[in-house]
């Protein structure tokens, strides 16, 4: 979510001030879309910038997010080890699923894929190991 929201016309617009170092325009970036500063970490971070900024609200978010993800492709090089896996992935715009295949739980997380209208793909290599 925060790294598509880091596409949002108002992230791209942030005033930052000349001089601001890379990775600092990244942090703010990232505070921003998250939005949960402590009183000393928001005075900070509104240095970073020549303008006061509007606030990128939850409306903004959810609109730009439902938009922009379709057809994303998730994969793991372990297991999708169970169902509510596949729902959170279902409200990001996954529409291609790859992992391993062979858990205990995969019967249950295919048949979730398959109500969402995933495809799911069994690469039937393991790269995971603990």
């Amino acid at each position: 979510q925060t790294w598509a929201l880091r596409q949002h016309p108002k992230v791209l617009a942030l005033p930052f001030k000349e001089g601001v170092k890379r990775q600092d325009r990244i942090n703010a970036r990232v505070q921003y879309i998250e939005g949960d500063f402590t009183g000393p970490q928001l005075a900070e971070w509104k240095a970073n910038f020549s303008a006061e900024v509007e606030p990128l609200t939850e409306e903004d978010k959810k609109s730009f997010l439902q938009e922009h993800l379709q057809g994303v492709c998730i994969a793991s090089d372990a297991f999708f080890p169970f169902r509510d896996n596949i729902d959170v992935a279902s409200r990001y715009g996954v529409k291609y699923l790859v992992h391993p295949g062979g858990s205990v739980q995969d019967e249950g997380v295919t048949a979730a894929a398959n109500e969402y209208g995933m495809v799911m793909a069994h690469s039937g290599v393991r790269l995971f190991h603990h």
